[in-house]
């Protein structure tokens, strides 16, 4: 009996020792991550709860001659309620008057905002979407609603800005006046003058910190934004709105008349060389019509001999050559501009 006494003992003190072991392992760690490793452990939790967003900048307008808008950017918001993070008393004096204030500017009943709210209270929504795609002015007004005016963290308000490319004047001059898109991957795609002058237009993103509070979803710790973002230059183009519009109708006309597959045209002013107008119709499989592709440039080549009238004309008139001269074409080859140009027929004609 003394000797099964004794074997239980020696195994509870083995049992003892084991945990007394382990407890001093248990505050060997803690004291090391409190005290050696804090500094590296708390910077991790901040980088997985709170991260800087990327806010684009907005791209410079692109103008006509006359300071007519031929490309902007429009920003739009999201309004969102965080119905969590509002203080018991804060969410029970506000609701009715916010609810109110909705109700006034975008049509559901004040009840119905009240119930909207209400449940997203009851379901701990942090990330209720209540509005959509508001113009600036809106967004200002529904930014001073009671509740919301008390800011993201007292009033819950979370506003999520989207910036669209809008072209004033619709589908005319599309193509020349285009776009610059950029895939997944990073690839751009550039077209017409949004494209060609995409660096000056594209101005420089800023930043907004934004902390976690689900999966997925991110909201701003604060009102301004870490980095402002720098508004991109405009640019004032050569092409005049009323010849465009003449230009794309004549055109239309005319493919519609005979049926054609497409066409272009270019309206130049010959004193200055300035681009006035740039028409681009190409037809779709039902018969439509609209600005498919540039093909004033995707089909663009030589001349040739149809330009020739046109070359004997200008020097005519500028006196570069009269009635009598004649021009020796040599071997039928010219260096132009670094660059050798060959004449159809081998050889040349000569003089």
């Amino acid at each position: 009996m003394a000797i099964q006494e004794k074997n239980i003992l020696n195994r509870l003190y083995i049992v003892a020792g084991c945990l007394f072991l382990f407890a001093i392992a248990v505050l060997f760690k803690l004291t090391d991550i409190q005290f050696v490793e804090g500094d590296k452990y708390r910077e991790l939790a901040k980088i997985n709860t709170t991260k800087n967003f990327i806010i684009p900048a907005n791209r410079g307008n692109v103008y006509a001659d006359d300071g007519s808008l031929l490309a902007t950017s429009v920003p739009k918001y999201d309004v969102r309620f965080d119905a969590v993070t509002v203080s018991s008393e804060n969410f029970e004096k506000y609701i009715t008057p916010l609810s109110e204030a909705l109700s006034k500017k975008f049509g559901k009943t004040a009840l119905q905002y009240e119930s909207i709210l209400r449940k997203a209270r009851a379901t701990q929504n942090r990330y209720l979407l209540l509005l959509r795609k508001l113009g600036y002015s809106d967004y200002m007004e529904v930014k001073n609603f009671p509740l919301f005016n008390l800011g993201p963290y007292k009033g819950g308000i979370i506003v999520e800005q989207t910036t669209f490319r809008e072209h004033p004047i619709g589908k005319i001059a599309e193509r020349i006046v285009g776009y610059e898109r950029i895939d997944e991957n990073g690839f751009s795609t550039r077209v017409g003058l949004e494209g060609a002058y995409s660096e000056y237009l594209q101005g420089i993103d800023g930043k907004r910190l934004k902390q976690k509070i689900a999966q997925g979803q991110w909201k701003p710790i604060y009102d301004e934004n870490e980095v402002e973002p720098r508004d991109g230059y405009d640019v004032i183009s050569t092409i005049n709105i009323n010849i465009q519009d003449i230009a794309h109708h004549a055109l239309l006309k005319q493919l519609e008349k005979y049926d054609a597959d497409h066409g272009t045209v270019i309206v130049m002013e010959t004193k200055t060389g300035e681009i006035k107008a740039v028409a681009n119709l190409g037809r779709t499989a039902d018969g439509k019509y609209f600005e498919k592709l540039n093909y004033a440039i995707g089909e663009s080549h030589e001349p040739g001999s149809t330009f020739k009238l046109m070359a004997f004309v200008a020097a005519l008139e500028d006196k570069v050559i009269d009635t009598g001269s004649v021009v020796d074409t040599g071997n039928g080859k010219h260096i132009f501009y670094g660059k050798s140009i060959g004449d159809s027929r081998r050889g040349g004609y000569g003089k």
